[in-house]
This record gives C-alpha cells, sequence and structure tokens, in this order.
C-alpha cells in the first residue's frame, strides 16, 4: 500500500517538474560568423570596450564583464554579403548606466571614425544604433526611466500608441548640452512629435 502511494506521489512529482516554467538566468552571448574576421574582431573591441578572452584563427570569444564571453565571432571565408529584405537578426542591444556613459561613448567612436546609423529616443530608452562592417546592427543605450514599471507603462500610453518609433536626435546637440551641464534626467525626455510608423525607421 506505502509503496504505490510513494509511486503515486514520484508520478505526480515528475508531472510537476515538467510543466514548471524556468526562465534563463540572463542572456549570455550571441554569435557571428563573418569573412571579416579580423575587422569585426577590432571593431567590437573598439565599440564594447571588450578583450579577447579566447582567440586562434577560427574563433575569437570577446567579454567586456564578468562573463566569458558576450560576443563570439567565427571565421567562415568567402561568405556572402547580407542582403536586404530577409527574415533574421535585426539588432542587439548593450545598455549604458548613464547618458554621459552612452555619449562619452559616442564621441569616443566619433573621434575613431565610427558613426551612428540611426540615433533616436525611444521613450523607454535613449538609443544610438550603428552597424558593424558586416552590416550587422547594434544598439548602445541608456535606460529613460530608474524604474520598469515606468517604462512598462510607457508603451501602454497614448503617446507610445501615436509614436511606437520614437523621436530622432542629433547626438552632437545631445552632447553639447550635456557638457554645458543640463540635466541628463532632462535631456532623456522623449519630445512630442505626433504620429510616426515603421516608415521613420533608418535601420535594415
Amino acid at each position: 500500500m506505502n509503496k504505490k502511494r510513494g509511486s503515486m506521489m514520484s508520478a505526480n512529482n515528475e508531472a510537476t517538474s515538467s510543466e514548471r516554467v524556468v526562465s534563463p538566468l540572463k542572456l549570455a552571448h550571441f554569435v557571428l560568423r563573418t569573412s571579416k574576421y579580423e575587422e569585426m574582431i577590432a571593431w567590437y573591441q573598439n565599440v564594447l570596450g571588450a578583450t579577447p578572452a579566447f582567440k586562434n584563427e577560427i574563433l575569437t570569444f570577446l567579454s567586456y564583464d564578468d562573463e566569458h564571453h558576450r560576443v563570439a565571432l567565427i571565421h567562415i571565408p568567402d561568405l556572402r554579403e547580407q542582403e536586404d529584405g530577409h527574415a533574421g537578426f535585426h539588432h542587439a542591444a548593450f545598455t549604458y548606466a548613464t547618458l554621459r556613459d552612452l555619449m562619452d561613448t559616442y564621441a569616443r567612436l566619433r573621434d575613431m571614425g565610427i558613426m551612428p546609423i540611426f540615433p533616436i529616443n525611444h521613450g523607454p530608452t535613449t538609443s544610438i544604433y550603428y552597424a558593424d562592417p558586416d552590416g550587422n546592427q547594434i544598439e548602445l543605450q541608456v535606460d529613460n526611466y530608474a524604474r520598469i514599471e515606468d517604462a512598462t507603462a510607457f508603451f501602454y500610453s497614448e503617446t507610445f500608441a501615436e509614436n511606437p518609433i520614437g523621436v530622432e536626435f542629433d547626438p552632437e546637440v545631445l552632447l553639447e548640452k550635456l557638457n554645458a551641464g543640463e540635466n541628463e534626467e532632462t535631456l532623456k525626455i522623449r519630445p512630442d512629435i505626433g504620429k510616426r510608423g515603421l516608415e521613420a525607421v533608418k535601420l535594415r
């Protein structure tokens, strides 16, 4: 009797375990294949301030924090260039602690000749998009709200319904205002410019 009951409890536990949803702890890394191997390695080192945790002629792991790698590059010769109009990877985003950190990074990359393709205040974030040597799009951003609840509330606002894309800005003007001492929180407020749709997105 006890043995049968124990068997039933075990089966029930297994059913519970198989139905349990466990989310990942974090997003660990993304991997890109490239024929522009050394150029891509240099680009991600410059943009992210990353260093190789491992590198040989085939594979490079790049990291900028306590993760063993955030970006991996695989060297595959003779790949075709990417084409527009295909489903797939759109962009990866990296968050900075402050607007000052984001804009100092913009200035550093600008001085190296790495220019953004789409600076935009989405509302929840102030974002600057770049394209790597293979055309993969990378977003550098800062959160505009201190609390995730406030950022989420913005998604359900009339402002977001009218304009889910955001408002473009001139990074030079923003940097000038920041250097003049204007408040970061004020500079991160998204202005109201009316209705906008996907046609306003200057990304692939």
